[in-house]
């Protein structure tokens, strides 16, 4: 079944309106810091896998560098037990850059294998599947990458016939997820310069190469905006959250029958804070599985980055809106920056939270 010319063009034209939005810069600056605590700026994605000698290539195939100065060995590490609250286990990581699309600052995609514990492997769900993490990467040319990745035998795609998905009026593919060695999701998109508002319609941002936004799939947007937008401080970009269904939005992750909503958090880049980037939470009115238990050192997890101030007083308050805490309490890394891991109570979705010691 081709995909093409089938999307109702005004759901299209809706999604690509939406993703204008992603990586847009704002001019208000971030609240003054309080007692209380705040989010300073979304900062990193982190990917828990199985094998880092697989999951390394992939990422350099799609763009990645490796950070040398992230120590590749095995080790035993306490900061890691405390923060992941999982007692003798080894690890090892892999820091992979990336620019952001907004700011062209960099932008961390942390690989982290574990041993010495029994790991489920909890890949394989959909990527409408509440709790399911993913991230967009705009690409410069999105068709050479996808053949270039089908080549080498990396290509998982989740779109219809594993094909990139043009944009309404286009016949050259654009956009598509697809997964990592471990089934985590890849939303890929293809440069875009910036349009002019003309015959009614806005205009759009350019759509620069980098990481473009962190996405979670939700249960209850309403639980789930109350955490990171209320709590965490996040604008909702998009000031109308229509449902919405179609070929196009079943095509690009490969359903049938999905009926679903954005709601596009904006946050600082804790890199830049002229810079903004999107945490996009993603709601499917059809799609209310209740999420099944799992841990973080388990293959196929992800986890959020949040630099914040006033790191204890914060934490006291995610532990008031419902958040469960992952770590064995604050520990502090050999730099004095300290971490704790916590679940949102919506979906569990994890978020490490951070401090870095005051200059």
């Amino acid at each position: 079944m081709s995909t093409r010319a089938r999307f109702p063009v005004r759901l299209a034209l809706a999604w690509v309106g939406l993703l204008a939005f992603a990586g847009s810069a704002f001019s208000q600056s971030a609240p003054p810091a309080s007692d209380t605590g705040r989010v300073v700026g979304i900062a990193f994605v982190g990917r828990l896998v199985a094998d880092l000698d697989k999951s390394v290539p992939f990422y350099e195939a799609l763009g990645f560098r490796r950070d040398p100065a992230a120590n590749p060995a095995w080790r035993k590490d306490e900061v890691t037990e405390r923060l992941y609250g999982l007692k003798g286990i080894e690890t090892r990581m892999a820091k992979m850059i990336m620019n952001s699309s907004a700011s062209g600052k960099p932008f961390a995609v942390y690989l982290r294998e574990i041993r010495g514990i029994a790991r489920k492997t909890v890949s394989g769900y959909p990527p409408w599947e509440p709790g399911a993490p993913h991230f967009g990467l705009v690409v410069p040319d999105a068709p050479a990458l996808w053949a270039q990745l089908e080549k080498d035998g990396m290509l998982r795609a989740r779109s219809w016939e594993g094909e990139l998905i043009p944009f309404p009026g286009q016949t050259r593919g654009a956009l598509a997820y697809l997964t990592d060695p471990d089934g985590l999701d890849i939303e890929i998109i293809n440069e875009r310069p910036a349009t002019p508002a003309a015959a009614g319609q806005p205009g759009r941002p350019a759509l620069t190469p980098g990481i473009n936004h962190v996405g979670l799939i939700v249960l209850d947007s309403g639980k789930a905006r109350a955490f990171y937008e209320t709590l965490f401080g996040g604008q909702l970009v998009n000031r109308e959250q229509p449902w919405m269904k179609g070929d196009f939005y079943d095509s690009v992750v490969g359903g049938h029958g999905n009926v679903l909503r954005f709601f596009n958090e904006s946050f600082v880049e804790a890199a830049d804070r002229r810079s903004r980037m999107n945490f996009e939470l993603v709601e499917f009115q059809n799609r209310k599985k209740p999420v099944e238990p799992y841990r973080i050192g388990d293959i196929g997890t992800s986890y959020v980055g949040f630099e914040v101030e006033g790191l204890e007083a914060f934490v006291e308050r995610v532990k008031a809106a419902g958040a469960r805490i992952v770590s064995d309490g604050i520990a502090t890394m050999r730099s004095g920056t300290r971490v704790i891991m916590v679940r949102d109570p919506d979906v569990g979705g994890f978020v490490q939270l951070f401090e870095h010691p005051q200059k």
